[in-house]
């Protein structure tokens, strides 16, 4: 008995040991385990903040560019397999599109302002001009007739003669005198053009010189006006 009591004590210490060494071990491994995950949020946090130093240095379009550019990319390569194939790019593509989706840009279409204002004459007269033809309707019994009647001058050519034959009818008349009144009236609305004043004093010789006056009127006046009154009264020095 007295033997086993001597061996308890130094397998106790053994035993503690071991724990403390495994202890050690554990704080060391979960030690190594931060450093490391320290090392990689460290590493993650440099690389966002060049990330975010590029982005800044971008212009401020660059994400709008960057689509439309991948867009442009992804619509040249489906036009090479298109033409590869053999297909019709435009039909493969109308194919793609929903109802929803075509209802819908239909929609956004309609919705625009077709009048963007004006920026120019050619392209007033071309506003103009498709204003006019989409309020034409056709009329296909007149059409048929008309083309029984000139048969082959129908479809003129150089040698064709056929001017001032043309007699329009009374319905095209009172519908082009209708279109010319919404015009005068429309420009009548709309127009800058300043009334003249037939009490105010004529002190120009034209147009420009009106203006000039004016003009020196609107500078000038208030400094000018007592000399201006004694001219007109024949009171100046």
């Amino acid at each position: 008995f007295v033997s086993c009591v001597e061996c308890v004590p130094g397998a106790d210490e053994e035993t503690s040991d071991s724990l403390a060494s495994e202890k050690r071990e554990a704080r060391l491994r979960k030690f190594r385990e931060l450093h490391f995950k320290r090392n990689e949020a460290r590493k993650l946090n440099h690389q966002e903040v060049v990330e975010e130093d590029k982005r800044l240095k971008l212009p401020a379009n660059w994400e709008a560019k960057k689509a439309r550019i991948e867009w442009e990319l992804a619509e040249d390569k489906k036009k090479k397999e298109c033409a590869d194939k053999g297909e019709d790019y435009h039909r493969v593509k109308l194919l793609e599109i929903g109802a929803d989706d075509a209802e819908r840009w239909e929609k956004k279409k309609k919705k625009k302002n077709p009048d963007p204002g004006f920026s120019g004459y050619a392209e007033a007269q071309l506003r103009q001009y498709q204003r006019l033809t989409k309020q034409i309707k056709p009329d296909m019994e007149s059409y048929e007739r008309q083309r029984e009647e000139d048969g082959c001058d129908f479809h003129p050519t150089s040698n064709t003669l056929i001017h001032g034959t043309h007699v329009p009818s009374s319905e095209g008349i009172d519908r082009m005198v209708e279109d010319v009144e919404k015009q005068i009236e429309k420009r009548a609305k709309y127009s800058r053009r300043r009334a003249y004043n037939d009490d105010a004093d004529i002190d120009y010789i034209n147009e420009r010189n009106a203006k000039f006056n004016k003009k020196a009127e609107r500078f000038y006046g208030k400094y000018t006006a007592e000399i201006k009154q004694n001219l007109e009264r024949g009171t100046a020095v």
